[in-house]
């Protein structure tokens, strides 16, 4: 979803990703969202039917920012596919090792509501990594076509991996053994 920076939607869904990447959807409320966005409650009611809403086009706003990030990280066409792993990887462990630093705000928000798989943030979570993991495919297609999908699911696993591991341990390195582990897949295919 595109938004107009300068709309109100948009600033709070912006304060509202703020608030649940840091502090997590259950600990925030309407009310710190309406505080962040510098508008009141009832703004935030006339843009967006409920709390669950909002967190669903929070995450929905932010598949095409990380999307077009991964697409950025993986460098321009032609890269050979070594070169795309090596460079995703490594921008991946760049994120991690910068400031504020909590793992993948889709994941976080999907652990958060394990227990309700009809919500509407974990239908908005589970799209985009599909997008993202089809993304990966369509990389991966034109090295070999027929094996593109299980090496994109298996490289997902490691970025996913990655990304929580780094997270839980506080230790970045785990992105250089998803990136080596992600380049034996791609040698052995």
């Amino acid at each position: 979803m595109k938004l107009d920076p300068d709309s109100t939607k948009a600033k709070i869904l912006n304060a509202a990703y703020a608030l649940f990447y840091r502090e997590g959807f259950s600990r925030v409320s309407v009310d710190a969202i309406a505080e962040a966005a510098g508008v009141t409650k009832k703004t935030i009611y006339y843009h967006l039917k409920s709390k669950d809403d909002i967190v669903a086009d929070v995450l929905n706003s932010q598949h095409e920012y990380v999307l077009h990030r991964f697409r950025t990280w993986a460098g321009p066409d032609g890269v050979p596919l070594n070169q795309i792993i090596e460079n995703l990887f490594a921008h991946l462990k760049d994120w991690a090792t910068g400031d504020g630093y909590l793992g993948s705000g889709f994941t976080r928000i999907s652990t958060e509501l394990a227990d309700r798989p009809g919500h509407p943030a974990r239908t908005a979570a589970s799209t985009h990594k599909a997008m993202t993991e089809s993304w990966l495919s369509e990389i991966l297609e034109p090295h070999d076509p027929i094996k593109n999908t299980a090496l994109a699911q298996q490289i997902m696993i490691l970025i996913e991996g990655s990304m929580s591991l780094a997270l839980i341990h506080g230790e970045p390195g785990y992105f250089d053994g998803a990136c080596n582990a992600a380049k034996e897949l791609v040698e052995r295919r």
